[in-house]
């Protein structure tokens, strides 16, 4: 009995102590911050200062910034716009849709990092690193049909009258190259994604036409493959190989001043040719 008082004499002397700490330790604890305080005055972001700007009194430099003009950009937004919107929280607005593209577009046309992105349209970039695959996939929904290999030659015509007017380069239906993207190789991959460069990347290989416009994409082989193996294994080379595709006199000739591997682009019938053709049926170099 006497143990028993003794313990219910200390409970009470040292529970209201307790508890009294316990209290002084939960209100001197810091809280937690749910977002910066700057990252909420997106009004005075770079789509509501620079951008704006831009839009309203030099339309040349808007286009270098997003790589499009205001009629374009505003057709991708209209369609893409119900994919991309959130509805707004009781904590907090969304993102709207336009500030979305215009990021994501900031994004692809300058390869800005996420925390530069942050900084410049007050966005977070932990936001930022979310919504862009989302955009992304979006955009490409919406422009697929916009970017096909001509499906015929009467399409393939109207680019080589494009080289043969804007260029000045006759028999041209295309331009085609390849680029490494740098990349953060997977784990285990060994050396499949290090190029000759010295970093691992994916190869983008694309063919253009006169006016800039892709008309063939192919991406996704690892960088130890040459331009050479990629293409070979694109869908278009053996549409190439085949023949018919390409209008008469668009030709690439082993013989030429481009200088390709004959085991890489051994075909009769591609690209270029830079002066038309002789008697012989050959390119005639410049």
């Amino acid at each position: 009995m006497e143990k028993r008082k003794r313990i219910r004499k200390f409970s009470r002397v040292i529970i209201p102590y307790l508890i009294a700490e316990l209290e002084m330790e939960i209100n001197n604890k810091k809280k937690r911050i749910w977002s910066r305080q700057w990252l909420l005055r997106r009004q005075h972001g770079a789509s509501a200062t620079i951008i704006k700007e831009l839009e309203n009194e030099d339309t040349k430099e808007y286009r270098l910034f997003l790589r499009m003009n205001l009629e374009q950009f505003s057709a991708i937004l209209e369609n893409i716009s119900a994919v991309i919107a959130k509805s707004d929280t009781i904590m907090r607005d969304s993102i709207p849709a336009k500030i979305k593209l215009q990021i994501t577009l900031t994004y692809l046309a300058t390869g800005n990092n996420y925390r530069t992105l942050q900084h410049l349209f007050r966005v977070s970039k932990s936001a930022i690193s979310r919504f862009i695959p989302e955009v992304l996939d979006a955009v490409y929904s919406y422009l697929k049909e916009y970017i096909k290999v001509p499906a015929n030659q009467e399409e393939w015509k109207v680019i080589e009258n494009g080289f043969r007017i804007r260029w000045n380069f006759p028999g041209c239906c295309g331009v085609i190259d390849g680029k490494h993207v740098a990349i953060q190789a997977p784990g285990h991959c060994g050396s499949e994604f290090w190029n000759y460069k010295g970093t691992n990347s994916i190869v983008l290989m694309a063919i253009v036409n006169h006016d800039y416009c892709f008309s063939y994409i192919n991406t996704g082989a690892t960088g130890r493959n040459s331009d050479g193996g990629i293409f070979r294994n694109c869908s278009i080379y053996h549409e190439l190989e085949n023949g018919g595709i390409l209008p008469d006199g668009g030709l690439l000739d082993e013989e030429s001043h481009y200088q390709f591997q004959e085991d890489v682009m051994k075909l009769k019938r591609m690209f270029f040719c830079a002066g038309g053709e002789n008697a012989d049926g050959k390119c005639v170099e410049l």
